[in-house]
């Protein structure tokens, strides 16, 4: 798996565009950041609520981890080699539910 493959699984979420954030390609939702390519190409970031990082990081850390800059923030990041492919979806449509207007979930 590659941002490539990211990129197109979350623009098949209703609103999702390619955008940039601080200058690396990444996934918006009016606006708004979804997911972004980290800052090596062995993984990328995905925004998330606080509980559902932790939880994450403890269950699958081989898969789901934070760097110091991230601790505290609603964000984890996810190494393409560990995730298998078929959790992609879920993960990204779960970032997309949190930035959407809430019409939208129930449309």
């Amino acid at each position: 798996m590659d941002w490539a493959s990211v990129s197109a699984a979350g623009c098949g979420l209703r609103g999702v565009e390619p955008s940039t954030s601080y200058g690396r390609p990444a996934l918006k939702v009016k606006g708004k950041l979804i997911a972004c390519t980290g800052r090596t190409d062995d993984h990328f970031v995905l925004m998330l609520d606080l509980d559902r990082v932790a939880f994450l990081m403890e269950m699958e850390p081989e898969t789901f981890f934070q760097t110091p800059h991230y601790v505290g923030w609603p964000a984890v990041l996810v190494r393409y080699a560990a995730l298998p492919v078929g959790e992609l979806p879920a993960l990204l449509q779960e970032a997309w539910a949190r930035r959407v207007p809430k019409g939208w979930l129930q449309a």
